[in-house]
This record gives structure tokens, C-alpha cells and sequence, in this order.
């Protein structure tokens, strides 16, 4: 079972990093874009086919090493 992981910050956190992104951006020439905050995709292949098992398990592994709940979110797409 395939599934994605999308991990951003939470509103209000500090994004350095899209800010960067931002500015890079206007200088290349692109104009009209108004903010830029960045986050991390996991694409992750379970074994198994009980997606509710899948999702717990996700959501496990979001809470103890793919996300820092205190500043970020994650959702989970399983395919």
C-alpha cells in the first residue's frame, strides 16, 4: 500500500525558508506571487492492505520522527 505524508508548518510559525523562496522568485521574474511557505512530502509503502491499520500506523510515525507537531501538520493520502 503506497502512502503520502505531507508535512507544513503551522500558521504563524516563522517560514525563513519560503521567505527565501519568495524573494527568490520575484528576482527570476516572477511577480505576482505573494508568499511561499515550504514543508516536506513522504512517500511511504506499507505492506498490508488494511488501510485504517495503515492510517494508525502513519500517524504513529508522524507523531514520533516525520513531524515536530509543536510547530508543524501532516495529512495522510493513502492510495
Amino acid at each position: 500500500m503506497k502512502a503520502r505524508v505531507i508535512v507544513t508548518l503551522k500558521n504563524g510559525v516563522l517560514d525563513p525558508q519560503g521567505k527565501a523562496i519568495e524573494g527568490a522568485l520575484g528576482g527570476l521574474g516572477f511577480d505576482g506571487v505573494d508568499s511561499v511557505r515550504q514543508g516536506k512530502v513522504f512517500d511511504v509503502e506499507l505492506g498490508g492492505a488494511d488501510k485504517d491499520a495503515a492510517r494508525t500506523e502513519l500517524e504513529a510515525m508522524c507523531e514520533k520522527l516525520l513531524a515536530n507537531t509543536v510547530i508543524e501538520n501532516y495529512a495522510i493520502e493513502i492510495a
